[in-house]
């Protein structure tokens, strides 16, 4: 059994989280605080192994309250986050901390209307909290790797990209913020030219590409629709639509539309691996941590098509849902651990035409690429 408490200020939202759980025969709501003291007294009551966490409360910011409690006792934590530029601040940061997830937090309205899928996800999240190593919620050893991310002395050498619209395309969800700026943070500002879907809500994304903007050396963008994809730059997915790359005139653009969900998810990373399927053989790409199957399927197709496709190894992804799928499928040709995918994506596109093709040909004989 699980056991949840639940920390919001609002009566309402406390009773609406603790209906969507009431019904699940894994999970157990063994409290409820309406604020962070509160909370501090029940955690050591309780015992609690999840809790799930109002970014904004009275008496002790979200963010104090968690930087203690992954000092003191860390544990597996959910935010509940605004749907605000202010939200999305405090989510970044709260993940950076040390928080395993965060669910976009509507109004109450609008929790009331949508509650079976709030129900739904929320569940899953909780679920999946429980399988993660406790080492993720240390805060030293957090405060320790952001430290080294941040460090410049960490980017990466490289000589220059050697085919013209060579392009990374990369997947995660769940941990994927985190891993993302690991990965970024060691590219240098020659860097191929990467785009990314990452699972995130609206307001989210354009705050998650400004903030690692601040500390790259690649300019990262929130994609446009029709923006040009260059070399030394990356594009995020807006939170609320599917990023898809096109190819006209001899060069790449970022295009945006506003489909249906795929896999559940808008943007998601099939949309986005699909539309670099005409590329393939110019292309890498790549799954990160992530909750879910989103973009093995388009993986595989990218594989067979002549792609180089690489995932995060499981001992390094907070959830190897998205990349345990591919490799479940055999999408991938290669699998590595988040410190040396950097080291990866440039060795391969520093190749030639000539020695991009060996290399795929060792692949497609069983030799790792």
């Amino acid at each position: 059994m699980i056991k949840v408490l639940i920390v919001d200020d609002s009566s309402v939202i406390r009773s609406i989280i603790k209906e969507a759980l009431s019904h699940c025969n894994h999970i157990e709501v063994v409290g409820e605080a309406e604020d962070p003291l509160v909370a501090r007294d029940l955690i050591k009551k309780l015992n609690p192994d999840v809790l799930t966490l109002d970014v904004e409360m009275p008496k002790m910011d979200g963010i104090t309250f968690l930087i203690n409690l992954m000092r003191l006792r860390p544990m597996a934590v959910i935010m509940l986050s605004t749907l605000t530029t202010k939200g999305a601040d405090i989510t970044l940061q709260a993940l950076e901390i040390g928080a395993l997830d965060f669910i976009a937090k509507p109004t109450v309205q609008e929790l009331m209307a949508t509650q079976d899928s709030f129900k739904e996800v929320l569940i899953e999240k909780i679920t999946q909290a429980v399988t993660i190593d406790q080492k993720n919620f240390k805060l030293s050893d957090t405060l320790a790797n952001n430290k080294a991310s941040n460090d410049l002395s960490n980017v990466l050498s490289f000589k220059g990209v050697k085919r013209a619209n060579h392009l990374v395309a990369l997947g995660a969800s769940t941990g994927g913020t985190e891993a993302i700026k690991k990965l970024l943070v060691t590219l240098p500002s020659n860097s191929p030219a990467i785009v990314i879907t990452q699972h995130i809500p609206k307001t989210f994304s354009l705050r998650f590409a400004q903030r690692l903007n601040d500390i790259c050396q690649v300019e990262v963008h929130e994609a446009t629709h029709g923006q040009k994809i260059k070399t030394g730059h990356v594009y995020i997915a807006p939170g609320d639509k599917h990023l898809e790359v096109v190819h006209k005139n001899g060069a790449l653009f970022c295009t945006l539309s506003d489909g249906e969900e795929v896999n559940r998810h808008k943007p998601a990373v099939d949309v986005l691996f699909d539309s670099v399927r005409n590329l393939a053989d110019n292309v890498q790409a790549v799954l990160l941590t992530g909750m879910g199957q989103d973009g093995a399927q388009g993986m595989l197709r990218l594989k067979v098509l002549g792609a180089r496709t690489l995932i995060q190894d499981k001992s390094s992804s907070l959830i190897w849902g998205m990349p345990g799928r591919a490799h479940a499928l055999s999408a991938h040709t290669m699998e590595s651990p988040l410190s040396d995918i950097a080291k990866h994506i440039l060795d391969y596109a520093a190749l030639d035409r000539a020695q991009m093709q060996g290399v795929l040909a060792k692949s497609a004989v069983g030799r790792p690429l």
